[in-house]
């Protein structure tokens, strides 16, 4: 099941709609769904609502207000490699705020002082249960389902301190596609194909057995600290083929459109605008 938020006309609350090809069928609203994922995934399977108008709704991030995003730096081998970093002994974790998600089609605008935008193409993965103090099969059971992500970066801001959480907060910068429930996406240490494209370009092209850490893994971890809950989001990092590495650099200016199709999971797409394009509405 593939699953979205939207954001109904003459509302100001989101649904989580289920997305079948190109027909919405709202599901219930988002802290609604999120109380109680499981409940409303059955019962979204079990019968079909009527569907809306898809030019009618706008999409938005399927996660509550109270998510935490948090991502893992350096998840990928051939990734650590190309920035000269060791294999880290253990995850390296850092924080998005809900405020700088967005969907496919939303432009991402790049900050008045950054040359561009880098891309980091990702998986994201949906706790779907409470996880405390929990083992890594434990935690592997309780995502809820995975999407494709792009962890947009702000390399100048991110590069100002050892810290990285200016750098990856700029506003629209954390696109996600819809999410796809875990039997349907499978398990990531089997492998899946995991592809950038800059205007068409590839730039990155690997698949997710180069993974450091398992998801499992990353979620047992963080449960051992603080507990997880239903609708927070795991990116779980980005494979080589990054642009400030390159020489010369290659980051994304306005104008340019960036891709991340990951098997399974879809295509997600994001054009890149300038400085200007800050004061815009969150939504297309």
């Amino acid at each position: 099941m593939k699953l979205v938020g939207v954001s109904l006309p003459d509302s100001d609350r989101t649904q989580v709609a289920r997305l079948d090809g190109t027909a919405l069928r709202p599901i219930c609203e988002v802290t609604e769904f999120w109380a109680a994922p499981e409940r409303w995934l059955a019962k979204a399977a079990a019968q079909d609502t009527a569907a809306v108008d898809a030019t009618a709704v706008t999409l938005v991030p399927p996660t509550p207000a109270t998510a935490r995003v948090i991502c893992v730096g350096l998840n990928y081998r051939a990734h650590a490699a190309e920035g000269s970093f060791a294999v880290p002994d253990h995850p390296t974790l850092f924080g998005r705020w809900t405020a700088s998600l967005s969907v496919a089609g939303v432009p991402a605008p790049v900050p008045t002082g950054e040359p561009g935008l880098d891309w980091e193409g990702e998986i994201a993965a949906y706790v779907g249960a409470p996880l405390c103090d929990v083992d890594a099969d434990t935690a592997r059971a309780g995502v809820l389902g995975y999407s494709t992500f792009n962890d947009l970066t702000c390399r100048r801001a991110q590069k100002l301190t050892a810290q990285w959480t200016l750098g990856k907060n700029g506003d629209r910068s954390g696109p996600m596609g819809p999410i796809v429930t875990a039997d349907e996406t499978g398990d990531l240490r089997d492998g899946l194909h995991i592809q950038t494209r800059v205007n068409g370009t590839v730039v990155q092209d690997a698949d997710t057995t180069d993974m450091i850490f398992d998801v499992g893994e990353v979620l047992s971890l963080i449960s051992r600290t603080f507990t997880l809950h239903p609708g927070d989001v795991i990116a779980t990092g980005t494979p080589e083929g990054v642009g400030y590495v390159r020489n010369p650099p290659w980051l994304l200016g306005p104008g340019d459109v960036v891709e991340v199709e990951v098997e399974r999971l879809g295509t997600l797409r994001t054009p890149i605008v300038g400085p200007e394009g800050r004061v815009a509405a969150q939504t297309p």
